[in-house]
């Protein structure tokens, strides 16, 4: 019997996929318990359309995750932080404040997630700083500190 499975089950398959059981199996495992729905010609139908449409949101979020990343590495974005004399930071730049920062500037949506900090940064100065947007989009955007000395 054929089966569209509606989740990933152990030792047949991921969801979406159509596989080849036997009856038994399908009728009295798989489907009862929803994990898996008989595969008519409608449902594959619907399954295939289903790809299409799910293949096409990618394609636009990677193209506007594309433009994104276009956009962040037009330049060099500065942040002013409170720093002593020599430089160092109260505190550090966590990838919250970047994202923060970004999306003040650019006046869209960044979450923090997308940013990208391998170790804390703690000292004024021109930084590289690894960013992955949503659709696999990675690249990297450049980040000033200046330090404003505190009184």
């Amino acid at each position: 019997m054929k089966v569209i499975l509606l989740q990933d089950v152990p030792k047949i398959g991921r969801s979406g996929e159509v596989k080849d059981v036997k009856d038994g199996y399908a009728r009295n495992y798989l489907i009862p318990r929803g994990l898996a729905k008989a595969a008519t010609e409608s449902e594959l139908k619907r399954l295939r359309q289903e790809k299409v449409v799910r293949k096409h949101k990618e394609e636009v979020l990677h193209q506007r995750s594309m433009e994104l990343l276009k956009e962040l590495q037009k330049g060099v974005h500065k942040i002013s932080v409170k720093a002593g004399a020599s430089g160092k930071l109260f505190g550090s730049l966590t990838s919250s404040s970047v994202a923060e920062m970004l999306s003040k500037e650019l006046g869209k949506e960044i979450d923090k997630k997308w940013i990208s900090i391998d170790k804390p940064i703690k000292e004024v100065g021109l930084y590289d700083i690894e960013v992955k947007l949503p659709g696999g989009v990675k690249g990297v955007i450049k980040v000033e500190l200046s330090g404003s000395e505190k009184i």
